[in-house]
């Protein structure tokens, strides 16, 4: 391996962990926020809103740190911003007040907004043809979801019950690993955008709709698959009864194969193609999000032997399988959507990635407050899935008539350049 190779490898290993423990922290709220919910009293809504405050200012901050990132160089982009979060995150375990745990969330959420600076850094020391891939491998840092799930209740067992040890064992991570990245990482000014072109220039690209377009997908995969993150500990303790510690191991059912196997997602995108992986990826939530809908029913059929009772509903087991699958499905499809934007947008990787990741991250923002909302008006948990089921309907059929109207263009391109000759 020669001397450009062991960098790349080494810069793919170090922004690898460093986003795992990023996205670890991002998840925080998917634990600490149960206990947090009962001591103040929150209903659903509120709930949602909680574990959603770190989402939102990490998404808002993908733009411009995506931007940075082609500018300044990814190394010292990532470090700033491990560094920013470090006592936001220790001040958290210091909160008493509602409105205390959302302000230092935004503060906390802005470990989310490594992804933007990752994936252009990650991207550009590798061959456009093993992008997909390293991208793919950096992404399985999602499964810090999933390390939260681990490690967070034993930290509060371990505490005997209390929730704010969590916070600050996270805040003395946070600060290790950026020291640990900046000794591991490389710079290459070569991979700087040495342009002096304004954000506004900069962003020019927005007009094409593909971005657009990506971004929708992207709400989808990711989107979905941090609200269900966020979501799917508290969904496991009411709608079954499991405590806290169990609820959270099962939950990592769905939030490890989400993360790790992206990196499957890039080979697949590579050898596959984008577009390909991308359809099978929304046919499969499609199917998994219809059985995941259904709520737990107990109805009565008036039988010639008299009435009888039944009741349909997904066991712990089932459900917990199909969530698995979609945590597949969506790790694939993460990384399928980056591969487009590689494949489409090579010199502009950082400003696009951080507009479509901000869709992705808005996405995960709204959907758990939307979670919640429903379940406040609705009364049935399993509306969470109905709202997703319908998010994948809408992609589907755009992915459907966009590709066809560029096929048939194309088509038609071809023709009158044959014509022509």
């Amino acid at each position: 391996m020669d001397s450009q190779s062991r960098k790349a490898a080494m810069v793919l290993g170090s922004s690898t962990f460093a986003f795992t423990i990023c996205f670890a922290v991002w998840m925080m709220f998917a634990v600490i926020g149960i206990p947090i919910k009962k001591q103040l009293g929150l209903n659903e809504t509120e709930f949602g809103l909680l574990a959603a405050m770190p989402v939102l200012s990490g998404s808002l901050i993908r733009v411009p740190l995506g931007i940075w990132t082609d500018r300044f160089g990814g190394r010292i982009v990532f470090f700033v911003l491990m560094l920013c979060s470090v006592i936001p995150i220790w001040l958290m375990s210091y909160a008493t007040q509602y409105w205390h745990f959302l302000v230092l969330g935004l503060f906390v959420g802005l470990a989310g907004g490594s992804f933007s600076v990752g994936t252009p850094y990650v991207a550009r020391w590798f061959p456009k043809k093993r992008q997909g891939l390293a991208m793919g491998i950096f992404g399985a840092g999602n499964s810090g979801s999933a390390l939260t799930k681990f490690v967070a209740p034993a930290l509060i067992v371990a505490a005997g019950g209390s929730w704010t040890i969590v916070p600050q064992v996270y805040s003395i991570a946070m600060l290790v690993t950026a020291v640990l990245f900046w000794m591991f990482s490389a710079t290459n000014p070569a991979h700087n955008i040495s342009t002096t072109a304004t954000f506004t220039q900069q962003l020019r690209m927005l007009k094409d709709p593909r971005v657009w377009r990506y971004c929708q997908y992207y709400s989808v995969v990711f989107g979905g698959y941090v609200a269900l993150a966020l979501w799917m500990t508290k969904y496991y303790v009411g709608e079954y009864g499991f405590n806290i510690q169990n609820a959270a191991l099962l939950a990592a059912c769905f939030s490890l194969p989400g993360g790790v196997l992206r990196a499957l997602g890039g080979w697949i995108s590579d050898r596959y193609g984008a577009y390909q992986t991308t359809w099978w990826v929304m046919w499969v939530c499609w199917v998994a999000f219809f059985l995941l809908s259904y709520p737990q029913t107990n109805f009565t059929v008036l039988t010639v032997g008299g009435p009888k009772d039944f009741h349909i509903g997904l066991t712990p087991t089932l459900f917990t399988i199909i969530l698995f699958v979609v945590g597949i499905a969506m790790a694939v499809g993460k990384a399928s959507v980056f591969k487009f934007i590689s494949d489409d947008f090579g010199d502009n990787i950082g400003a696009v990635s951080g507009v479509v990741g901000l869709a992705g991250g808005l996405g995960g923002f709204v959907l758990p407050i939307m979670f919640g909302a429903l379940v406040d008006i609705t009364g049935v948990r399993s509306s969470s899935f109905m709202l997703l089921y319908g998010t994948v309907c809408v992609s589907l059929v755009w992915m459907h008539f966009s590709f066809r109207a560029e096929s048939i263009a194309k088509g038609r391109a071809a023709l009158l350049a044959a014509r022509a000759q």
